[in-house]
């Protein structure tokens, strides 16, 4: 199956854990893999043939900057959930990084990685 990747969605939201996450809030940034058939728009040239990628990306930035989840593989669902309700969608990869953990002596990212199928293709 084809795909389109979209990667280093970049936005600020107050999704958490800890209360002050969720106040204070933190970057984020999301790659997403879409698996569609691009066929038609290989042939026709024509972008009601394909996703438009920038509703893709402002779902996705919507999401992260208005949800008040307490966990982030919750955003991630979230995420792909709406993904796959986009046209032509049927597969949806969501990899949701967490850029700084509030962890002590911890200076790496928290990577969600899930992968979702539109239930029509299930």
């Amino acid at each position: 199956m084809d795909s389109i990747q979209l990667t280093g969605i970049r936005c600020y939201g107050y999704v958490g854990y800890l209360p002050e996450e969720q106040v204070l809030g933190q970057w984020f940034e999301v790659d997403l893999t879409l698996w569609m058939d691009l066929i038609a728009a290989g042939r026709s040239d024509d972008i009601s043939d394909t996703l438009d990628y920038r509703r893709a990306i402002a779902t996705v930035k919507d999401l992260v900057k208005t949800s008040k989840f307490a966990l982030v593989e919750k955003l991630a669902s979230a995420i792909a959930d709406a993904i796959l309700k986009l046209d032509r969608v049927q597969q949806v990869r969501v990899r949701l990084i967490k850029c700084a953990a509030p962890i002590p002596d911890f200076d790496g990212k928290i990577v969600i990685d899930i992968t979702r199928t539109h239930p029509a293709n299930g």
